[in-house]
């Protein structure tokens, strides 16, 4: 009997089948995709052709707050504020003597912990209340601040007596990797440049020591991982230095932080930029002579958002400002070349069986608004952040969570992994990216006059 009939007509086979394909289904489609509603085409337009859920329409400013409200909501509902005991999960209120097992309470998630993720929301809270005027984004930011630097004194004793601990602001007291400071020391920076608060200093010095002495670098002074080979670079690494040394040299004026910052892009882009396509490769090893190039979405979402905000503060006459703005054109044309037919971005950008993925397409929404809105790309890419903000917001469900977001993805060698990285409602990598292009696409709207001719969308530069 062929092996294919036996296989067919055994039962617990054909189950075995039936669960896989459902996983690798569940795995591959985009998040919300069953309950899909009809797209929209704008009122003007006279034979639109709309992809099933692709919203083409100029959004409004009370529309995207109203999205971005949801969220803040999200985040204000959900921070505990609280330490526990982590082992039994009682409150902690005697504070006079550090115990090994107390930490911050992150049942709910890492809502008010010290990592990169929450420094990018902590950011994109200070950029919302800059653009909307709505402080209470930026008061949830200084509460969170607020929360770490009363409690950092009893975590120091607390590592002093037992060695640093994971929910006790570890990454924070022992900083080791660049994800431990980078990206929300960049926030720091940037609240303590809105409301200056003493406290702060500990950690902006702490973060601008890590990177400017302490981690690994190439020769010619590129920032590196020790991981998982000896000597690696990951796309991830731009947004966790390179926002940070900008901030720096824009609060400091030091040069030395606004050239380190520039290196970054040259140097990375040097080892991981394919100019021909405009894509970013997650890793490069140096032991390797001829590593697949995987063009994972949010690794080039990480360096787009970098050199957007680079750009946005490094000085008109620095001497590496043509090079960075050169990189980020083309990365901006790469992002346009791959958006999906629903204004998303793709897993894999160049491979459309892989699955839209949320935090990518917010980078890049927000990274080719912020060209469009300063001038560094033409206003004929006002569209593409268009569109993928109509479909983001789709993503943000009533309770202000958010779909379709890649948990945490390490530089893997083979495909079939960044195809079949879950997504999760609780990856907060996505959040803060989805805030900032809200933000960066209202400033559009203020910024341009928007024309409908033939089914499309051009924008026109308001007069001052």
């Amino acid at each position: 009997m062929p092996f294919r009939s036996r296989w067919r007509k055994s039962p617990v086979c054909a189950a075995a089948i039936l669960l896989l394909a459902g996983g690798l289904a569940s795995a591959q489609a985009p998040a919300g995709a069953a309950g899909q509603r009809p797209g929209r085409a704008d009122p003007a337009f006279s034979q639109p052709s709309i992809a099933p859920g692709l919203d083409y329409t100029v959004p409004t400013e009370a529309e995207i707050k109203a999205a971005l409200d949801r969220i803040r909501d999200h985040f204000v509902r959900s921070t505990p504020y609280r330490v526990i005991d982590t082992a039994t999960g009682q409150p902690i209120t005697d504070f006079s003597k550090p115990i090994k097992t107390a930490g911050i309470d992150t049942r709910n998630g890492e809502f008010n912990d010290w990592s990169y993720s929450m420094g990018v929301v902590l950011a994109a809270m200070l950029q919302v209340s800059e653009v909307t005027g709505d402080t209470s984004f930026q008061d949830y930011a200084y509460k969170n601040f607020d929360f770490i630097f009363q409690h950092l004194p009893y975590f120091r004793q607390q590592a002093k007596e037992f060695g640093p601990q994971g929910r006790g602001y570890g990454r924070m007291i022992e900083m080791r990797e660049l994800d431990h400071g980078g990206a929300i020391g960049a926030a720091l920076v940037k609240a303590n440049a809105k409301q200056p608060d003493p406290r702060y200093k500990e950690g902006i010095d702490l973060t601008a020591a890590h990177i400017m002495t302490k981690q690994l670098r190439l020769p010619d002074g590129t920032l590196a991982r020790p991981r998982p080979m000896p000597v690696a670079l990951w796309i991830d690494d731009a947004y966790m230095s390179i926002p940070f040394l900008a901030q720096m040299g824009k609060t400091t004026g030091d040069a030395k932080y606004f050239d380190d910052a520039a290196r970054q892009v040259i140097g990375m882009s040097a080892r991981l930029f394919n100019r021909e396509n405009g894509l970013f490769d997650h890793s490069w090893f140096a032991d390797m002579d001829d590593d697949a190039r995987f063009y994972w979405g949010r690794g080039g979402g990480w360096m787009m958002m970098a050199m957007a905000e680079l750009l946005s503060v490094l000085p008109e006459n620095h001497p590496d400002r043509e090079k960075v703005l050169e990189i980020f054109r083309r990365g901006a044309r790469g992002a346009a070349e791959t958006q999906g037919s629903l204004g998303l971005w793709h897993q894999l950008l160049d491979r459309t069986d892989s699955y839209l993925e949320t935090s990518a397409s917010a980078m890049f929404t927000f990274a080719i608004a912020r060209g469009v809105n300063r001038g560094w790309l033409p206003a004929s890419y006002g569209p593409v952040a268009q569109s993928g903000w109509r479909a983001l917001e789709q993503r943000i469900r009533p309770d202000g969570q958010i779909e379709g977001i890649c948990v945490g993805t390490t530089a893997a060698y083979d495909a079939a992994y960044y195809y079949h990285r879950p997504t999760d409602l609780r990856a907060m990598q996505g959040y803060g990216p989805v805030l900032m292009a809200g933000a960066e696409v209202i400033t559009m709207l203020r910024n341009f006059d928007i024309r409908r001719v033939n089914n499309t969308f051009y924008y026109d530069r308001k007069k001052q």
